[in-house]
């Protein structure tokens, strides 16, 4: 009888294929390079560790910020639409738009994939998603990992996280501190839905049984900014702080737009939010038709603001200057003394319904 040996192919992990997907790694990641990345006798991408060369950086008091975060079930409409090209985008925006919210300047991005089987072809384009991600925001993919899961993950499944270190001199830190009585509260468009509140528009697809693929189910518009990337800030938000024309600033993600301008908030101080001049886009619209409160709207999506400044009333016209017509940003409130956090006017304004 012919023996059978049991090998690590067999279990459902190819590590040839592994093999090839490091080195496409290796090529596209030194798109995201600039000088002084890496050592030249030591190569990241492939290596145990990866390094990055601070010394060109010319800072006397550099302070390191890191940030972590994934898209959430962002994944899953890229799985049912079969899109991956734009998911790593994502990625990357949801970890750098952390760091600039204090001041920092992003320098290197890491991945973690994780999949119940390599699908080479599908892995490539999430990753050409990450390394324009990392274009777009001026940092260098020096690494990361991709792991085969059979039997963790069911088939076609997927999920990932990004982890980006930025740096920043510590007189231009953005803290609490800073923020003053009489600043103003700008609101920047966001590019949709973000990363945010997927769990809850999945489950609104579900019951009512839409197929996200079908023209009849889902207008092509609706189901186009399902999956629109979310809205890199870095460059903008980089040279605002560069000029000392903010005071700080919020990125609005999980909890939305009430929870996480509270945490930029120093006590004594309050937010005076008017909700009446928020522009609010058509996907909101669309899922504010789905039996949801504005309540439930306001901490569970952006609803059309994607990043928050607090600035002095007279740099907001500076301000402005640095952003395109589509992004930019324009008041939603200001800073006042009282011992709440937020106070919150007006209502959001949905239109016809």
């Amino acid at each position: 009888m012919k023996k059978t040996y049991n090998s690590y192919k067999k279990s459902g992990v190819n590590m040839a294929s592994a093999d090839k997907l490091v080195n496409y790694i290796s090529k596209i990641s030194r798109k995201t390079y600039k000088k002084n990345t890496e050592l030249g006798y030591f190569k990241n991408i492939g290596s145990f560790g990866s390094i990055y060369n601070l010394s060109h950086l010319k800072m006397k008091n550099p302070l390191i910020v890191s940030s972590t975060d994934g898209v959430g079930t962002k994944v899953e409409i890229a799985n049912l639409m079969k899109k991956y090209n734009t998911i790593g985008i994502d990625l990357v925006a949801m970890c750098v738009n952390d760091l600039i919210v204090q001041g920092a300047i992003p320098i290197f991005f890491l991945d973690y994939i994780a999949v119940d089987k390599l699908n080479i072809k599908k892995v490539k384009k999430i990753l050409d998603g990450i390394v324009k991600g990392c274009t777009m925001s001026g940092c260098a993919l020096i690494g990361g990992e991709t792991a085969e899961m059979p039997g963790t993950y069911e088939k076609n499944k997927f999920d990932l996280a990004g982890f980006a270190v930025g740096v920043v001199e510590k007189k231009s830190l953005l803290h609490k501190k800073k923020i003053k009585k009489n600043d103003i509260l700008l609101g920047i468009p966001s590019s949709g839905i973000h990363s945010n509140g997927f769990s809850l528009i999945r489950q609104i697809l579900k019951k009512r049984k839409i197929n996200i693929n079908s023209k009849k189910d889902l207008p092509i518009n609706i189901k186009n900014d399902l999956l629109k990337p979310t809205k890199i800030y870095v460059s903008e938000i980089n040279a605002i702080n560069k000029n000392k024309l903010i005071n700080g600033c919020a990125n609005i993600t999980g909890g939305g737009l009430v929870n996480n301008l509270v945490r930029v908030i120093p006590k004594k101080l309050c937010i005076n939010l008017n909700l009446s001049q928020i522009k609010i886009p058509k996907i909101f619209k669309w899922l504010k038709k789905n039996n949801i409160k504005d309540l439930e709207m306001l901490n569970t999506f952006n609803c059309g603001i994607g990043f928050c400044l607090i600035a002095k009333k007279n740099n907001v016209k500076k301000i402005s200057n640095f952003f395109s017509k589509k992004y930019k940003p324009f008041p939603i409130g200001f800073i006042s003394k009282d011992k709440s956090n937020i106070k919150i006017s007006g209502k959001l304004q949905w239109g016809k319904k």
